[in-house]
């Protein structure tokens, strides 16, 4: 049974993943106690979402290699158009969406390690593959947090790294030796079934900073385990960009391509942005119709993660039935974990009623 199966239970409510800087949202939302959502009858009864778009009511993703300013440049775009940032997902995206108190253990995270993975890439439990693999579902569940808000508010959203700039990491991680063939072409497999049910940004900006700039940005950085990342690496990922992502998302979004030195003239990017036709892409066939049955996807959170699950067998990603529900049980015990939300004493198991 697959690793990233791992925690079943998911919340389903649309507020499950929010982030705690989306604001409020229009329409009917998640209660935690009564389990009110987004729905059928929404649509029936008159929710619509096409009259609270504007001009802005956009998805605007950041692309670039690593420490070339997507961050910075992406908040400050976002400022400047009224847009909210959504910055990139890490490792335990999944348990800020959920609103831990702080991170659970690896072992319910993808059994993953970034530090591990830039510390010794080559390391023969797989953490490179299973790594790759569990910051895919966390950009997909990203992703479908900026597309849930969109709808829902109209506001448009700018957000570092898109789930369809994903396979540019993979290919690099392939040529240096860090994963198999198999995982490639099992990634490969597991992308072609999810990421087609997603439309992809309105607008991709890619910043371009050359490989040896970004590993000097790395070294300065002061995190030991960026000190050693390999040239050879980051050329990959740069390559993978120019060569492979950005032809390819040209054809489906609108494409700004900037040097790191003009990056962060934010007043320069907005004008570019004004000049843009958008005539382009499957979001002009999309109507109220199309919204309502995307925001029935990306509402459930579960279901998205769910998109990624194949039954294949490979040993980086695969454990045992008896390692599984030791996994599981262990992640239903925790505090919080036992019962339904809102039948949880914040302090242990202890059953309460909730009126």
């Amino acid at each position: 049974m697959a690793l990233r199966v791992i925690r079943l239970v998911i919340p389903s409510g649309g507020t499950a993943f929010k982030s705690v800087n989306i604001g409020h949202k229009a329409g009917v939302h998640t209660s935690s106690v009564r389990s009110l959502r987004y729905g059928w009858w929404t649509y029936a009864l008159g929710e619509r979402t096409t009259p609270r778009f504007s001009q802005y009511s956009k998805i605007i993703s950041v692309d670039g290699n690593l420490a070339s300013g997507k961050g910075a440049m992406a908040q400050k775009l976002a400022d400047r158009l009224g847009m909210l940032y959504m910055p990139e997902p890490d490792t335990f995206y999944l348990d800020k969406m959920t609103k831990e108190k702080e991170p659970l253990p690896v072992a319910f995270n993808g059994m993953c390690s970034l530090e591990k993975f830039y510390t010794d890439p080559k390391a023969a439990d797989g953490n490179s593959y299973r790594l790759q693999l569990w910051m895919y579902v966390m950009r997909l569940l990203h992703y479908s947090d900026a597309i849930e808000h969109l709808l829902c508010t109209g506001q448009g959203v700018v957000l570092e790294r898109s789930p369809f700039s994903d396979m540019v990491f993979l290919e690099a991680m392939f040529k240096e030796g860090y994963i198999r063939k198999e995982c490639v072409e099992h990634y490969h497999e597991i992308k072609g079934i999810s990421i087609c049910e997603f439309l992809p940004p309105h607008l991709a900006i890619y910043i371009d900073l050359p490989a040896e700039e970004v590993q000097k940005k790395l070294k300065q950085s002061g995190k030991s385990y960026l000190q050693n990342v390999p040239l050879t690496y980051l050329k990959g990922i740069e390559d993978g960009y120019k060569k492979s992502f950005l032809p390819q998302i040209s054809k489906t979004s609108e494409l700004l391509v900037y040097d790191a030195a003009h990056a962060h003239d934010v007043e320069r990017v907005a004008e570019d942005i004004e000049y843009l036709k958008f005539d382009k892409g499957p979001w002009l066939e999309q109507d109220d119709i199309t919204y309502h049955h995307m925001r029935m996807l990306v509402e459930d959170k579960h279901r998205v993660a769910t998109l990624t699950h194949i039954p294949k067998f490979l040993p980086e990603i695969t454990i045992g039935a008896h390692e599984y529900d030791e996994n599981y049980y262990a992640y239903r015990s925790l505090p919080g974990k036992k019962y339904a939300p809102g039948y949880n004493a914040d302090v242990g198991d202890k059953y309460i009623w909730l009126k």
